[in-house]
């Protein structure tokens, strides 16, 4: 009987687990890339006085971080396209207008290839005059300077005659840092840097018994979740533009479109934000 019981528990149990879990698809259609809750807050800025034009050399990697082994020697921790991610954030804010820095060299050899053609008449689309390319007022710097394995580390469970279940979790931390600077003085208007810890963590259960002479029983289930690095980035990368937008304001760098603006909720919030010391 106590066979018996321990069978259709197991039963039960793994039935219920079946249709709790839901398995995701890997023919799952493509779609824009998810978002940190950040960006609401970077999407809803006060409206600006006008379009600043920045360009954006780029925003490299300064870590020196690869993923732990045994894939440490072939692939980093971080994104190599932060450039591109701020670029997002940059048009997303309504503030800015991004110049095509990093691909500056094949703008230019397009640009000489109509020259060329048009020289010979056979720009057939590019009849008109080649104007002068676009000169910015603001050059953006900075990079992912720090990425933190392991912040905080924790875990629980518990067993009894075989039966248990416990829960793991890991913090890693990522710190972006973004300049402001006067391309005609090269004094740095403004530094920003912020930081977005990355979560994962484990649940798992199991049960490992004898249910009678040579009957083992056995059973493991678990479910594990990893925030995307890239994402915790972006988030970071849209922080770190907010406060960027937000001191620029507050110190008279560039205006708002009026002075209503100023009682925008998402600049109220981050107005007063101050460092914290540990």
């Amino acid at each position: 009987m106590m066979k018996k019981f321990y069978v259709v528990a197991m039963v039960m149990v793994l039935t219920a687990c079946s249709n709790s879990i839901s398995i995701p698809d890997a023919e799952e259609e493509s779609q824009l890339m998810y978002r940190g809750v950040a960006y609401k807050d970077l999407i809803n800025l006060p409206k600006p006085q006008g379009i600043i034009m920045v360009s954006v050399y780029n925003f490299r990697d300064q870590t020196g971080q690869y993923r732990p082994q045994p894939n440490s020697n072939f692939s980093t921790a971080v994104s190599q396209g932060a450039t591109s991610l701020l670029t997002m954030s940059l048009i997303d804010s309504g503030w800015f207008a991004p110049l095509e820095r990093e691909g500056l060299q094949n703008l230019l050899t397009e640009r000489k290839i109509i020259r060329a053609a048009q020289t010979k008449g056979e720009a057939f689309n590019q009849g008109g005059q080649l104007p002068s390319l676009q000169s910015a007022n603001i050059l953006i710097e900075g990079g992912i300077v720090a990425y933190d394995t392991n912040i905080k580390t924790g875990g629980l469970g518990a067993r009894y005659l075989g039966i248990g279940a416990s829960g793991e979790y890991r913090t890693d931390q990522i710190t972006v840092n973004l300049r402001s600077v006067d391309v005609r003085t090269g004094k740095i208007l403004s530094s920003v840097t912020t930081t977005k810890t990355i979560l994962s963590y484990e649940v798992s259960a199991g049960a490992f018994r004898y249910i009678d002479y040579k009957d083992l029983l056995e059973v493991e289930m678990g479910y594990t979740n990893n925030e995307p690095v890239n994402i915790a980035l972006m988030s970071a990368i849209d922080t770190a533009v907010i406060y960027t937008v937000i001191k620029g304001i507050k110190n008279n760098l560039w205006n708002p479109a009026s002075v209503e603006e100023l009682n925008n909720p998402v600049f109220q919030r981050y107005v007063d934000d101050k460092v914290e010391v540990l």
